[in-house]
């Protein structure tokens, strides 16, 4: 087994967290450029861990040698959201997994489908007719949190609008609980973010298992008849399902979509898109690889296995998302989704461009930008 490049450092002192969070973007592609490969290893969250930056070691760590690693049970995302199907492995997963698409098949997606369409509807309907310039990023982020809560809760604003408000702001303080350093400390007067979001939870806990009593209808209702591991599993899936995850993950990818669209210069590509779904879904591909929502994913390594790339048993494997390392979507072992549509696609797949800050790249954006 090969030795990686780079260091993992001493606890504490040789931790390279704020550095990595400060440009995640420049700490990754500094040490790709230092090192000559895009595998090496440092020390993040003060964990010995190795970076995977490159495609082939990708397809090892999620599809070929998947069982080798394991989702980190002391993760803050655990912590927040219990026991789900993000946080399980093994069989587990796989027995979660073919329970809950069950919910997406028949008369649940078919009404799942109509409330799309009208909550759609609904939030976008005067988007094309005002003159004025829109920020489409919280715009997006309502419409995800209307059409989760609606799909997943049956709350509606239009229903039961001070449910709705209630819900989504406990959301957001049980979101900054992921974001701020997991230390739960309460005094007179202040309470730690930590903290603030383990009550939120317990609020939105509350409110689910109240919905899971009462509700016959819509997912919730079909939830509730699955065969799942124990009692508490319905309620912990309906938290991950309505927490501020989804919204801001959509809003990110939409709002990167409309920027790749818009322009007077994208008049002709946007006719072409709204003309061929295939070309359509080709440029949302290409979104979605150029510009994911969320950062990383982080593994265990549990087993001695060969696995060239893993120095050790429970040794932390951190998968930097496309954006955060530029070189592996310019990996010669990389096949692009759209190989037969690169020509003629709004962006340029081997040479993605990171978006800008959400206040400035949305501020400016008209309507007619991306309408015409």
């Amino acid at each position: 087994m090969s030795k990686l490049v780079g260091t993992a450092g001493v606890s504490v002192l040789g931790d390279k967290s704020l550095e990595f969070y400060r440009d995640p973007v420049a700490f990754c592609e500094q040490r790709i450029e230092k090192h000559g490969t895009r595998i090496f290893q440092s020390r993040l969250l003060n964990k010995p861990t190795s970076f995977v930056c490159s495609v082939e070691g990708m397809k090892e760590l999620l599809c070929e040698k998947s069982s080798v690693f394991l989702k980190d049970p002391t993760d803050v995302m655990h912590n927040m959201y219990g026991d789900n199907i993000v946080t399980a492995n093994g069989e587990e997963a796989c027995l979660l997994r073919l329970s809950l698409t069950n919910l997406f098949t028949g008369k649940c997606l078919a009404s799942g489908s109509d409330l799309i369409n009208s909550v759609s509807e609904r939030c976008l309907k005067n988007l094309s007719a005002t003159g004025e310039p829109v920020s489409v990023y919280p715009l997006f982020k309502r419409l995800g949190t209307e059409l989760v809560l609606g799909l997943f809760l049956n709350v509606k604003p239009d229903e039961t609008p001070e449910l709705f408000q209630e819900i989504t702001a406990l959301c957001t303080l049980h979101w900054h609980g992921i974001i701020s350093t997991p230390i739960s400390v309460k005094v007179p007067l202040w309470s730690s973010g930590f903290c603030t979001a383990l009550e939120a939870k317990d609020k939105l806990m509350d409110i689910i298992k109240d919905k899971l009593e009462c509700e016959r209808q819509g997912f919730v209702g079909y939830l509730r008849d699955l065969p799942l591991p124990d009692a508490s599993c319905a309620s912990q899936h309906l938290l991950l399902f309505i927490s501020a995850l989804i919204p801001k993950a959509l809003a990110s990818l939409l709002t990167s979509f409309t920027l790749v669209l818009s322009g007077a210069g994208k008049k002709e590509i946007r006719n072409r898109a709204r003309a061929d779904p295939d070309y359509l879904y080709y440029i949302l591909l290409e979104v979605q690889r150029l510009w994911p929502p969320f950062i990383g994913g982080r593994r265990i390594a549990n087993q001695q296995q060969p696995v060239t790339w893993v120095n050790s048993i429970n040794v932390t494997v951190f998968l930097p998302s496309p954006r955060l390392t530029r070189a592996r979507t310019r990996d010669p072992l990389h096949t692009s989704t759209t190989v037969t549509h690169k020509a003629s696609l709004p962006i340029t797949p081997q040479m993605p461009q990171p978006c800008g800050a959400r206040g400035t790249t949305t501020s400016g954006l008209r309507a007619s930008d991306v309408t015409d």
